[in-house]
């Protein structure tokens, strides 16, 4: 049992070691402070970032196919797979995103006060996937 949990774990860690490497593409307004926040957040957890000003947010979240209800400030496509990340999406939600294809995209909609980002995450925070339901808790 020991060297099942022992296995486990090392593939989890080698998932999240290969996703933490990943280069994003976030789109976000010019003038929001929390997404440069969340940037930041993805930085320090080793992903590789490069931000996009737009004047026009609805429309990238459109052409991304960000449904309307789960909608927050900026949003980030991973470029190697194109899964999106809208919102706070913590890193760890974010490794679990790219080790798991067949999701399209996953959401912290709004702007949650317990969101990298926002303020101090408290174990509370719920990202759904792009159908609404919970995809992790961080």
């Amino acid at each position: 049992m020991k060297k099942l949990l022992f296995a486990s774990l090392l593939v989890a860690a080698s998932t999240l070691a290969h996703a933490a490497g990943e280069a994003i593409t976030v789109y976000k307004d010019a003038n929001c402070g929390c997404c440069a926040e969340w940037i930041e957040h993805l930085r320090e957890s080793g992903y590789k970032i490069k931000a996009i000003n737009s004047d026009d947010m609805a429309a990238v979240k459109k052409r991304l196919g960000v449904p309307d209800k789960l909608e927050s400030c900026h949003t980030g496509v991973v470029d190697a797979s194109g899964q999106v990340m809208e919102g706070h999406v913590p890193a760890a939600a974010v490794a679990k995103l790219i080790a798991t294809p067949t999701v399209r995209g996953v959401a912290v909609p709004g702007m949650p006060a317990n969101s990298p980002g926002m303020g101090k995450m408290d174990g509370n925070l719920v990202t759904v996937d792009f159908s609404g339901k919970q995809f992790s808790k961080n």
